[in-house]
């Protein structure tokens, strides 16, 4: 029996009405409306942005992406059951607690529904912002080859795999491909120091050096506060990647700020470890790492997916392989669970991903 209908992967082909070709990102679509629908919908809903600025529907799906691959499961499996709930849940559940602390503004507007915002368009910075606490993943196999600078930063002797950093480190790298960057490589989320971003700030999207210091503070400020309020959800925030994009700023016409995009503090973007197991002397990981090493576990040669050189072998092998079902389901009830112990609620269930989807737009009149 298939299992196809237990997550929704294809999110490209609603009957949104839009403007130019769907963006189809790893795991969300956006469709972005016409400046005639935008300004209906700001009018109607009385949005906090100019009334002029485009909106966008962003659609979540339960996708996995791992190693720079979209992965399938077997028995039709296309997808995490749950994945894409819990992470629209998590993500907003971080950017509500950024607005109540102060900090910079988000993109989302509305959420008609579990899987699908409302945003604001934003010009993204071409940074993966990446902020670390502890040293593990490809910082720690970097270090155990040897390698003592990481992006620019000096690293310690004696450092052990799961170890807490001296202090938190920011790790940039690509955002997509870069070309004409002196010294970055035309390749996607290569490595880049700080150094590099501000002789190139506007090559990276930057609207003057000074914003280089913005977004590391802005950075900075949200791995705190995901990290304190993890805490007593029994969490520790090992590292993360934020991005961030500019909007207008409402308090200053004519001015554009950097706001928070994309997604944050989820089981995709972040990496959350079992604070108790922790304490113990044992790592245990409640993030998509989890799925990775069912890969690893699972494919004939695990070289193909953490050697970059083998990037066509593993192109091949993200088009034959499917993963165990068992794993599929392993990470779906990881997810599920961790957001609702991020969020304190249970994440929406979802019954017909499409048709509720629509259901819940069609008010808006942007269906066709």
């Amino acid at each position: 029996m298939s299992l196809s209908h237990l997550a929704i992967a294809k999110t490209d082909d609603l009957p949104i009405k839009h403007q130019g070709s769907v963006h189809d990102g790893k795991v969300r679509s956006v469709y972005w409306l016409t400046p005639e629908d935008s300004q209906k919908t700001i009018r109607a809903h009385d949005y906090p942005v100019p009334p002029d600025e485009l909106l966008g529907v962003m659609v979540i799906s339960d996708r996995i992406s791992a190693y720079e691959i979209i992965w399938q499961g077997e028995e039709g499996l296309m997808g995490i059951p749950g994945k894409g709930a819990s992470l629209n849940a998590t993500a907003e559940h971080w950017f509500r607690a950024f607005e109540r602390a102060g900090l910079a503004g988000h993109h989302i507007l509305d959420t008609p529904h579990p899987l699908a915002w409302i945003v604001r368009q934003a010009h993204p910075v071409m940074v993966e912002a990446i902020a670390r606490q502890y040293i593990t993943g490809s910082m720690w196999r970097a270090y155990a080859a040897g390698e003592r600078i990481l992006c620019g930063i000096p690293l310690p002797d004696g450092l052990v795999n799961g170890d807490r950093l001296p202090e938190l480190l920011i790790t940039p790298s690509t955002k997509g491909i870069m070309r004409g960057v002196p010294g970055v490589p035309e390749k996607d989320d290569v490595n880049i120091t700080r150094q590099q971003i501000l002789d190139n700030w506007a090559a990276f999207g930057f609207v003057s050096p000074a914003d280089v210091d913005v977004y590391e503070q802005l950075l900075a400020q949200g791995f705190e506060l995901i990290a304190r309020h993890a805490g007593p959800a029994g969490q520790i925030l090992a590292d993360t990647k934020f991005e961030f994009g500019y909007a207008a700023d409402l308090q200053t016409p004519g001015h554009r700020s950097l706001i928070y995009i994309d997604e944050v503090g989820t089981l995709d973007s972040s990496r959350y470890w079992d604070m108790a197991a922790y304490e113990d002397g044992r790592t245990v990981e409640n993030s998509k790492e989890m799925f990775r090493k069912h890969l690893c576990d699972s494919v004939p040669d695990e070289d193909v997916l953490l050697n970059k050189s083998r990037m066509a072998e593993r192109e091949e092998l993200g088009r034959s392989f499917k993963v165990p079902v068992e794993a599929m389901m392993a990470t779906s009830q990881l997810y599920l669970a961790i957001a609702e112990q991020l969020t304190g609620k249970p994440v929406p269930k979802i019954e017909n991903a499409r048709q509720e989807i629509l259901d819940a737009l069609s008010p808006y009149g942007i269906i066709e």
